[in-house]
């Protein structure tokens, strides 16, 4: 059994057990969350749009941290302008334990 979710801009395949990295969300370690946004399920038979509009998916989350460091170089040629920025991502880890369908 799995799920299409949708958080923080992006869609996730989920199943129970998962362990994911979403976009940072407003919870502290050991809470749980409620993602009502379930885009389809399939438990044998595929449910989508108006059929899994009722589902949910429950995640306790694991951690918040914080990506690996991309860096962003600008540089415009014959000038002598050149800037280097870098930028972490943050994110909430969760474990995705039950798939209300």
């Amino acid at each position: 059994m799995y799920a299409i979710i949708a958080t923080g801009g992006k869609q996730y395949k989920v199943a129970e057990g998962d362990i994911i990295n979403v976009e940072k969300l407003a919870a502290d370690a050991g809470e749980t969350v409620t993602f009502d946004q379930v885009l389809a399920v399939n438990d044998g038979t595929m449910k989508a749009g108006a059929d899994a509009a009722n589902a949910t998916v429950t995640a306790t989350v694991v951690k918040e941290g914080r990506a690996k460091k991309v860096i962003v170089y600008r540089y415009k040629r014959k000038t002598g302008y050149h800037k280097k920025n870098g930028h972490r991502q943050a994110y909430t880890q969760v474990k995705i334990e039950k798939i209300n369908a």
